[in-house]
This record gives structure tokens, C-alpha cells and sequence, in this order.
């Protein structure tokens, strides 16, 4: 049996990176859409999350590669352009329109199965929902007819609502627009251009081998469970696929001390001598998101065994239980995670607040903080605060507060 080759840990962490846009200069002029182009074949989605206590998720891995950009950008690029869809991958995500096809196969298949058993007692209802569409054009769930009250269960959802989540798992209707992050519901044919809904579906082991393939491409690479996870898609099933993809050339299983099981590395992967990359990253990027949906209770492997950095995403830790805050972000400096700050963005008093900041063991704290402070006054700037307010909360805090003058 031949010997894996060895990757070290250290050149681990810098494909990874690379992978993900890290090894990039940001550019030196005005984000434009072809920047977009180019994060999007990099990341391969942008997850979207309903926390706003900072910037909704999905704007912030631009933000994070490419510096201060239009947010507007995003959203016209997404939705007006049509250049991305929403649909389940890791989790609700914007995803590149090319790829709809390679998602057919889940939207027949049911996914979220509560949903699929709460439609097949209300069948004549939900058809009701989908004529009001055909007929009416673009409705957001406060536009139909009898959208339902709002209940306790099913994340407080009213009939309306779940009636429309299940017609958008099974891609019969797709989001036109995100209008205050609410969504607007249309035909599928209506928002997908006709070109790309009506490309054949390729059969479900075609579209899941290369969703993987792409998942390692995305991540450079990894072990079998976070390629497979990149998309939320079966591990047992995952494994077969990726041995098909080592036999034809496109990964190769190696070893990278440290790591419990064989990595997977993408063949045309690049791998720099150095990155010099200075982030925050949003506890939804896909460099450092979870590896599993555990609502963030649990610390992430994959950003451990990468950085040495346990990271655990408190949002739904009861307060007296936090150790490091609400929504902390890891700082990313050169290529190394070596900092963490609790974010909030005071809209009303124009303020970026850092309720909360922490230094990682052996970082020189003065030298993080004043790369860390210009990467908050950016930040703020981006999202038209006036001012970053650092709090005393951390062993970082107050080195933060003397860089920030």
C-alpha cells in the first residue's frame, strides 16, 4: 500500500486560506461586481442568517476578502442582476446561479420533513398559496389572502408562511427579492432565468459528486466530514464519492499531523509560502463556520484543528453562561486567528460597540490591537457608524482602547 503523502499543519492552514480568498490583496480601487464574480467561485455560497446585531451574514465574507464595498452592490448582483439564488447548501444560503441544477435533485426530495407533513394535510391550501402567486405576482407572506396567525411553533410561523417555505423547498417558488431582509416570494420560473430552470437536472449522484468536488475546492482542504458538511450533504454516501474523485485525479488523501483522520486536498489547490490577511470574520463565514447544525453550542473542529482556536458561537448560551459574548468575531491577522471581539452596532447613537475583547496566548497584544483598530475603524466606516466605542471587558480592551487613541 503506498504511503499518503504528508501536508503539514502549517501549510494546511495556508491552503485553506488560500482557498477561501485570504491569500488576495484587497483591491486598491472601488468593489466592483467582477470582484464578486471572483469571491463567489472561491466561497461557492454565502450563508444568510436572521442575527442583526452587527450586519446581516451574508454581507460580511465580501467585507472580510475585499475590504469596504456597497452592500448595495450585493443586493443588486443577487437579486436584480439574478446572479445568485437562495436555496438550502450549508444552510439558507445565496448560492451561484449556474449551480441550480445541481440542487434540483434536493428540491425533489422533500428536504425538512415536518414541513412535508404539515402540506400533505393542507394540500388545498397550500395550492391556494402558489395560484395567489401565479396569478397576483411577487408576494411577501403579508400579501396573501389568509396568511395565517402567527403560532408558537414553527419559529413562531403562521399557516402563510410555512405554506411558502414549502413550496420553496420544493423550488415551485423562489425568492425575487429581500426587501428588509423579508422575502418576496415568486414563481421559480419568474426569478431563475430560463436559460438555467430549464437545463436538465443531472442525476442526484452526478450533482452530489460535484458539489463535492466543489466543497473541496472551496476549502482547499479537509477532512471527509467538513467536505461533506460544505453543502449539508450524507456522510456515509459523501465517502464513496470522494474516493471516486481521488481515483480520477481530482483530490488526494493525505496526511496533516494532528488531524484524527486522512485530509482530502484538492489537486489544483494553491499553496502559498506566506499570507498576510488581516479579517474579522463573522461567525457564519465559511472559513470558520460550523461543521454540523449543533446551533452553535459546540466548539468548531475544523477551525481548531486549522488555527488552534476553539470557538464557540454563544448567541444561544444563556448570558451568566458566556465566556466571551453574544456575537464575538475571531480577528484573522496574517495567518493566524489571534483575537476575538463581541460586536454590536448601535444604529441609533452611531456607534460601533465593542462590548468585549480578548487576545489569543503568546500574541504581542499592543501589536494586535492597533491592527485590530483600524480593521473596527473600517468596519464602522463600512457600515456608516461615526465612531468604534471600546468597552473594559477582555484582557485585550484595554490595549484596544490606547490604539484607538
Amino acid at each position: 500500500m503506498t504511503a499518503r503523502r504528508r501536508v503539514s499543519a502549517a501549510r494546511a492552514k495556508r491552503i485553506a486560506l488560500a482557498a477561501q480568498g485570504f491569500a488576495d490583496p484587497r483591491p486598491s480601487g472601488s468593489v466592483t461586481g467582477a470582484h464578486l464574480n471572483r469571491l463567489m467561485r472561491r466561497v461557492g455560497l454565502l450563508q444568510l442568517d436572521s442575527v442583526n446585531v452587527l450586519v446581516r451574514a451574508h454581507y460580511m465574507p465580501a467585507f472580510s476578502r475585499l475590504g469596504p464595498y456597497s452592500r448595495d452592490l450585493l443586493d443588486d448582483y443577487a437579486y436584480k442582476k439574478r446572479r445568485l439564488f437562495e436555496y438550502w447548501a450549508h444552510e439558507a444560503s445565496l448560492i451561484p446561479i449556474e449551480h441550480f441544477p445541481l440542487f434540483r435533485h434536493r428540491m425533489q426530495s422533500g428536504r425538512r420533513w415536518r414541513i412535508e407533513e404539515w402540506a400533505d394535510g393542507r394540500r388545498d391550501y397550500v395550492d391556494e398559496v402558489l395560484r395567489q402567486i401565479r396569478e397576483r405576482g411577487p408576494l411577501k407572506v403579508s400579501g396573501l389572502d389568509q396568511p395565517g396567525e402567527r403560532a408558537g411553533s414553527w419559529w413562531g410561523w403562521g399557516d402563510g408562511k410555512i405554506a411558502l417555505e414549502y413550496l420553496f423547498n420544493r423550488g415551485l417558488i423562489f425568492t425575487r427579492a429581500r426587501p428588509a431582509f423579508t422575502r418576496v416570494y415568486d414563481l421559480t420560473e419568474r426569478v431563475i432565468p430560463k436559460r438555467t430552470h430549464e437545463a436538465p437536472a443531472p442525476p442526484a449522484h452526478d450533482a452530489h459528486r460535484q458539489l463535492l468536488l466543489m466543497a473541496a475546492q472551496s476549502l482547499g482542504i479537509g477532512a471527509a466530514g467538513d467536505i461533506a458538511d460544505y453543502y449539508r450533504l450524507p456522510l456515509t454516501e459523501s465517502r464513496k464519492l470522494l474516493h471516486e474523485l481521488v481515483a480520477a485525479g481530482e483530490l488526494e488523501e493525505v496526511e496533516v499531523p494532528g488531524w484524527r483522520a486522512n485530509a482530502y486536498l484538492y489537486t489544483k489547490a494553491r499553496i502559498p509560502r506566506r499570507i498576510n490577511a488581516r479579517a474579522l470574520l463573522s461567525p457564519f463565514d465559511s472559513l470558520i463556520w460550523a461543521t454540523a447544525p449543533s446551533g452553535g453550542a459546540r466548539p468548531r473542529d475544523r477551525t481548531e484543528r486549522l488555527f488552534g482556536f476553539r470557538y464557540v458561537l454563544e448567541i444561544y448560551t444563556p448570558p451568566p453562561k458566556r465566556v466571551y459574548g453574544y456575537y464575538v468575531l475571531p480577528f484573522l491577522l496574517g495567518e493566524d486567528l489571534v483575537a476575538r471581539v463581541d460586536l454590536k452596532s448601535d444604529r441609533a447613537a452611531g456607534k460601533l460597540l465593542v462590548r468585549a475583547a480578548y487576545a489569543e496566548d503568546g500574541v504581542n497584544r499592543v501589536a494586535v490591537a492597533r491592527e485590530l483598530s483600524e480593521e473596527l475603524a473600517s468596519m464602522a466606516a463600512w457600515l456608516g457608524l461615526v465612531d468604534v466605542v471600546v468597552e473594559p471587558k477582555g484582557d485585550l480592551a484595554l490595549a484596544l482602547r490606547s490604539a484607538f487613541g
